[in-house]
């Protein structure tokens, strides 16, 4: 069927939304490559967009169209689904905001992708529309920033370096944060406020949280690999101390979700781990150790209703985010460790290096690439609710490094 569009940024108005909107227009024009739109609620915001990222790119944005409807109205949801070939949406949390627009594109055979990292949202959208998916051909992309791209497309590079240098699979993969620059972006900061609402009103969702396979198919959920850890630990491969990743409990959920649906590509009895570099001796110790505390602190204490409702007004929100300078100033530097099956002379490792700050820079190019690769690279997966592994490969990870200021190299290529 023919659609009038190929990818519609459905929340153009929003923080990451309007960045993301900025970046297409920047590289891709309004319509030279292929046609597209923003969308919202709101028409004299997305106006007022569309004049802005015109000044900021220098390209002609008259000719950009705007879609407006409510987010949450069924009917216009559909309508807009069944316009385009892709909707890329920022607008979270995914669980307040999200449901209906999955549904949607499901049901239209639309392509979607977003930035959630609201594992017990993306179990519920699995459960509930991965049939319909695969059913209409709609591949429902999650996770396309900060989470989860740098973990599932790296886990990607890694497996495919050690089978075109040895022919084998990773044993394991380490991910290693090695540095970044930035903060939290409000987005990440609502959805995991609404996650922990949820976990107050139904425990259940925190077994879903801290299950290690907890977003594979079902009947392949068990696997070498446990809960994340909670404490300080010494790394022999890096000769550090590595504090945990607080988004490493998202990140390994999707990579095993990932090589699941590649058919265990990277190996049926792959473990893939998570953490941040803190540095040798009883410096690195401490520096461990207080992250740690400091995250279970954190996570203490947003478990109380109360002060999680008196701390959401006051934290970054979403919507809100750092000015272009700090944005540019920002990076993110991540270290890879692949195990060679049986001989570790042939371990792989690699880095992956992010131009821009994680929470919005990097992400909203990740995302602008992620829509586009949906829209216009050859399709090599079929629909489902799947992770951009899955989903784009090869493909995304040469228009990341391309493109988005997103690169993965081995370290002695």
């Amino acid at each position: 069927m023919e659609r009038d569009f190929s990818i519609v940024v459905w929340g153009a108005s929003g923080f990451t939304g309007k960045l993301t909107a900025e970046y297409l227009l920047g590289r891709y024009g309004v319509a030279s490559e292929f046609k597209w739109a923003i969308a919202g609620r709101n028409r004299a915001k997305l106006e007022a967009v569309r004049a802005d990222i015109a000044r900021t790119t220098g390209v002609n944005a008259d000719d950009l169209p705007i879609l407006v409807g409510d987010g949450q109205d069924e009917s216009f949801l559909a309508g807009l689904a069944q316009k385009t070939e892709v909707v890329c949406t920022a607008v979270g949390p995914y669980a307040v905001y999200g449901s209906e627009l999955v549904a949607a594109c499901a049901a239209a055979g639309t392509d979607y992708c977003d930035l959630t990292g609201e594992v017990q949202w993306m179990a519920r959208m699995i459960a509930e529309h991965d049939a319909v998916a695969r059913s209409s051909g709609a591949r429902i992309v999650f996770t396309c920033g900060f989470d989860c791209i740098p973990a599932d497309i790296g886990a990607f590079f890694m497996n495919e370096e050690m089978k075109r240098r040895h022919g084998a699979s990773c044993r394991q993969i380490k991910y290693r944060v090695a540095n970044f620059s930035g903060g939290a972006s409000g987005g990440t900061i609502a959805s995991m406020i609404q996650m922990m609402e949820e976990v107050s009103a139904d425990r259940s969702v925190l077994d879903v949280m801290q299950a290690p396979y907890a977003l594979n198919p079902l009947g392949q959920q068990k696997g070498p690999d446990g809960p994340e850890p909670r404490s300080p630990s010494w790394d022999a491969d890096f000769n550090q101390w590595v504090a945990p990743f607080m988004m490493g409990s998202i990140d390994t959920k999707v990579v095993r979700r990932s090589n699941a649906l590649l058919g265990h590509a990277y190996g049926a009895d792959l473990r893939y781990d998570e953490g941040v570099l803190c540095g040798a001796g009883p410096s690195g110790f401490a520096k461990a150790f207080g992250a740690a505390a400091g995250a279970s602190l954190v996570m203490g204490a947003m478990s109380i209703g109360p002060f999680r409702r008196f701390a959401a007004g006051r934290l970054p929100q979403p919507g809100q985010g750092p000015s272009r300078e700090a944005r540019e100033a920002g990076f993110f530097d991540i270290q890879l460790l692949g195990f060679h099956p049986s001989d570790s002379s042939k371990n792989v490792s690699a880095r992956i290096y992010g131009d821009r700050d994680p929470g919005y820079g990097s992400t909203s190019k990740m995302l602008g690439e992620s829509a586009v690769c949906l829209a216009r690279d050859e399709r090599t997966s079929e629909g489902g609710c799947l992770t951009p592994a899955s989903a784009m490969g090869a493909a995304l990870l040469a228009r990341l490094s391309a493109n988005a200021g997103v690169t993965f190299d081995c370290d002695d290529a």
